[in-house]
């Protein structure tokens, strides 16, 4: 019998979907699901996105250009620039998902075996990336006891060897919510300099900064120009996760030339999409600020009612929609799952998603938990209560 790659065999599992068969067991069986495990708004996407689509008349579908189309790419520089952001449109190639323009980072920057520095934990898909790549992950662990801010710098320059070509941090982060400030991005853009690494800033929840704190781009740093990557998408941005549409930007004229080659490969993004996105750069800033007093709203929902649990850890996201919890059990892969197959109250019960997969170290995160706040307050309460009479029963 043929054999599948040793690659496909490392490929991890996604920590967030793995327990959708128990999930969908349980719905048959006739339980209610809250689902805190993806990151998936239940916020309306913008009616201007969606009228483009349905308005349009267009007759033949056909490609676009490898890198996105030339009105949306310009529209996206313009977009950065309301935020301090100055590129161009030939500094951005628009890709099939965040996902997609991550990969094409990786490719276009690193070979096989090659090492990159992620502070952990991070989003779980960078270790189907790194694999899918053929790179090798170099984590700095960031501690909830001080709310996953970036380790001390000297712990990033310990693991840089001949191997490193890049540092890559995700702001806000997933799933931590931590918002890095001024201060630690120019810390990173210090050290990406003095070692000629590359610094990649996935800064796909940018709009999403609270208690009045901003988001600080490392392409506002001037002197890493030739080293900043930045990895953006519409998913969080505009609820358009169904779109996928992300884009890779940088000043790095070398760098873009070269992901052009694997946009090139895979011919172009979707044209519909582009179309709805390059609609959805026309939404007010209302709306934002509407979906953020929604999410500090939820955020402190969740929050104050999980302090109330003993025995829990949890930190207090800045930015973003996730945070980690730490819970008094041992292994929250085998607790996600009872949860779905064993426990309910009256019907109901909660889908979270393990940490464990948010980490590349072995046996760290075992005790955690991420939870998406993308649920109304409503639902985040009775979420919170299910959760503390299932740690009153479950026993490891």
């Amino acid at each position: 019998m043929p054999k599948v790659s040793r690659k496909g065999k490392l490929m991890p599992q996604s920590p967030i979907r793995k327990l959708v068969p128990f999930a969908e067991k349980a719905i048959k069986s006739g339980k209610t699901i809250y689902h805190l495990n993806i990151g998936q708004p239940d916020i309306k996407t913008p009616k201007i996105a969606l009228e483009a689509i349905k308005n349009n008349t267009i007759e033949i579908l056909a490609y676009s250009r490898s890198e996105g189309s030339e009105t949306y790419r310009k529209k996206i520089a313009n977009y950065y620039s309301k935020h301090s952001i100055e590129v161009n449109h030939n500094q951005i190639i628009v890709t099939t998902g965040g996902s997609e323009a991550l990969l094409f980072a990786f490719g276009s920057i690193m070979d096989v075996d090659d090492q990159v520095i992620i502070p952990e934990p991070f989003y779980a898909n960078y270790n189907g990336f790194s694999t899918a790549s053929g790179v090798k992950i170099v984590p700095v662990v960031s501690k909830i006891d001080n709310n996953f801010a970036l380790p001390p710098i000297e712990e990033f320059e310990k693991l840089i060897s001949k191997k490193t070509k890049a540092i890559l941090i995700c702001n806000p982060g997933n799933p931590t919510g931590y918002l890095y400030s001024k201060e630690e991005i120019q810390k990173l853009a210090a050290i990406v300099k003095k070692h000629d690494l590359f610094l990649i800033a996935d800064e796909v929840y940018r709009e999403f900064t609270y208690d009045g704190l901003e988001h600080y781009s490392i392409l506002q740093e001037k002197s890493i120009e030739d080293h900043a990557i930045v990895i953006d998408s519409v998913s969080k941005r505009y609820s358009m996760c169904g779109a996928r549409i992300g884009c890779l930007v940088s000043k790095n004229s070398d760098l873009i030339a070269t992901a052009l080659k694997f946009a090139q490969a895979r011919l172009s993004p979707p044209t519909f999409a582009q179309i709805a996105c390059e609609a959805a750069l026309d939404t007010p800033q209302s709306y934002f600020d509407n979906v953020i007093t929604e999410y500090v709203e939820r955020r402190d929902t969740l929050i104050n009612e999980l302090q109330k649990i003993e025995g829990i850890k949890v930190g207090t996201p800045k930015g973003a929609f996730y945070c980690i919890v730490e819970l008094p059990v041992k292994n929250t892969d085998h607790f996600a799952q009872w949860l779905l197959e064993d426990f309910d109250v009256e019907g109901e019960t909660i889908m979270v998603a393990p940490a464990a997969g948010f980490y590349s170290s072995p046996n760290v995160g075992l005790n955690q938990i991420r939870i998406a706040y993308v649920l109304n307050k409503e639902s985040l309460i009775k979420s919170v209560h299910i959760l503390k009479e299932a740690l009153k029963v479950y026993q490891d």
